[in-house]
């Protein structure tokens, strides 16, 4: 909108939805934040309610520009999202037909399985760069159709939606004119082909699932549609999207080949740009779509931790070893500096390189010695620990491809203004950590792409410029410990791992 001075952010995440506005500087200038509730209903079940998620984001929306910005100063909207997260709904309504399946929910492991012991995960590999996990939508939406009365023979019909939070969003954004996912969404359901850049006709054959019931795929920086009038008072437009780890990697500023960031929220996510090399990974991670501008496809390697700000929660509300998650870097600060504890935190199963979905949590190297503080300093350790992991499986990955292994790693997410735990981090990987300047880089990521597309912002070579590091944290730790402390915990996952 001519002389808007602001590009609203939407970062629905796991368990909150946050609305925050960006100038044109790139600075966040307002947020309003929502918790959301988290529905267990079996052992490895996570749910949401879609409807609460639309309310929220409502919310959060309304609450910023009730606030004293117009929604006539809005120049666009961005929005980013928690990504495999599954919804169904009815194309005519809008009403869900289920509670989303989060992207932690465990409950297709069986038919991965199955999928695999046919020997299809190499040909789903290849396609889409992904494994077969439950983590990914695309078993979930095959699971919905199973389960919902009529639901294969509705969706065959037109007469109903899946979409991925995004695409939920923007329908209830748009009242319902638009059904459309944007390429990085999309190159996480397990149903499309990143080479092609199209739904995967023999894997959808598999799942049974129909064609009319997928979402249209857009670029990141592309129009979405208009919001309805009535919920702001004017039409906004939404002009950028992105799953919330590849719009990390747009406001960490990794437009370059090399370039790496981690996010440490509910879970852990790092992401290495391979720019236009689609790099097929043999240790068990992820290629998938980094962004799609212009047309064009710049490709990611990644490796996804299931647990890592969740630590911190299970040790607040479960154990009631800290009162909030700053606590944990003071006790992390007073334990045993030679305490031999390991946590391993498999709550539901373990991620990137490991892949293993009935893996479970297991704290070992206990003594009578040991106190609060041990364990929680195990707990921290731990998500330094997966980093590495993820960041030895990269290099190996991408030494093969004939390409430059990441030298340093920017962080961002709620963990890093932990200054323990980064210090502790760049230790166990042995390189410079990065923490920026804006930490809230997951919405400022969509918001640099929705304003990419309306000219409030410029090129990403312009927003690589304005990318600067707040504090760099080094290695201090003896090459000789950190072989030592990371040996004990690949002994550790050794021994909670089923396959």
């Amino acid at each position: 909108m001519a002389g808007a001075h602001y590009i609203l952010s939407i970062d629905q995440g796991t368990t909150s939805t946050r609305a925050l506005l960006f100038d044109q500087s790139g600075s966040p200038m307002r947020v309003r934040q929502k918790e959301l509730r988290q529905i267990y209903p079996q052992d490895g079940w996570v749910e949401h309610d879609a409807n609460e998620i639309w309310a929220a984001t409502l919310d959060v929306c309304r609450g910023l520009l009730s606030a004293g910005t117009h929604a006539d100063n809005i120049a666009a909207i961005g929005i980013t999202n928690q990504r495999e997260t599954t919804v169904l709904w009815e194309r005519a309504t809008g009403k869900p037909l289920h509670n989303a399946i989060v992207w932690q929910d465990r409950r297709t492991a069986d038919l991965c399985a199955k999928l695999k012991g046919e020997g299809k995960e190499l040909i789903v590999q290849k396609k889409t760069g992904l494994l077969l996990d439950p983590y990914f939508s695309g078993t979930k939406l095959a699971w919905l159709l199973d389960h919902v009365p009529n639901a294969r023979e509705r969706a065959a019909k037109g007469e109903l939606c899946f979409g991925t939070i995004d695409s939920w969003l923007i329908y209830k954004l748009t009242g319902g004119k638009a059904h459309v996912t944007d390429a990085t969404n999309a190159s996480r359901t397990l149903l499309f082909n990143i080479g092609t850049q199209d739904w995967d006709d023999e894997i959808l054959g598999w799942f049974g699932i129909p064609r009319a019931v997928l979402p249209e795929v857009k670029d990141c920086c592309a129009d979405f549609g208009r919001t309805e009038k009535s919920l702001f008072g004017v039409e906004i437009p939404v002009a950028g999207v992105a799953g919330d780890q590849q719009a990390a990697t747009v406001g960490q500023a990794c437009f370059e080949p090399g370039l790496m960031k981690s996010t440490y929220g509910t879970g852990c996510f790092a992401v290495l740009n391979t720019g236009e090399r689609q790099v097929e990974s043999t240790n068990r991670l992820l290629t998938t779509v980094a962004y799609r501008l212009g047309g064009k496809t710049t490709y990611a390697l990644e490796g996804s931790i299931f647990m890592a700000g969740a630590i911190m929660q299970w040790l607040r509300d479960e154990m009631g070893l800290i009162s909030n998650a700053s606590d944990s870097a003071t006790l992390a600060a007073k334990a045993d500096p030679n305490s031999p504890v390991v946590l391993v935190p498999a709550f539901t199963g373990l991620g990137a390189p490991y892949w293993d979905p009935h893996a479970r949590a297991a704290i070992f190297g206990m003594t009578r010695d040991t106190g609060a503080a041990e364990i929680v300093r195990a707990a921290v350790e731990s998500v330094s620990f997966q980093t590495r992991d993820l960041m030895d499986a990269m290099g190996a990955d991408v030494k093969a491809a004939g390409l430059t292994s990441p030298q340093t790693l920017r962080v961002d997410g709620g963990m890093v203004a932990n200054n323990w735990f980064l210090q502790n981090l760049t230790d166990i990987i042995g390189r410079p950590v990065e923490r920026p300047a804006i930490i809230e880089t997951t919405a400022l990521g969509a918001a640099y792409l929705a304003g990419m597309q309306v000219g409030f912002y410029g090129s990403p070579q312009d927003i690589a410029r304005k990318w600067q590091c707040e504090r760099a944290f080094a290695p201090q730790m003896a090459e000789a410990e950190r072989v030592v402390r990371y040996g004990r915990w690949q002994q550790a996952v050794g021994r909670v791992l089923t396959k």
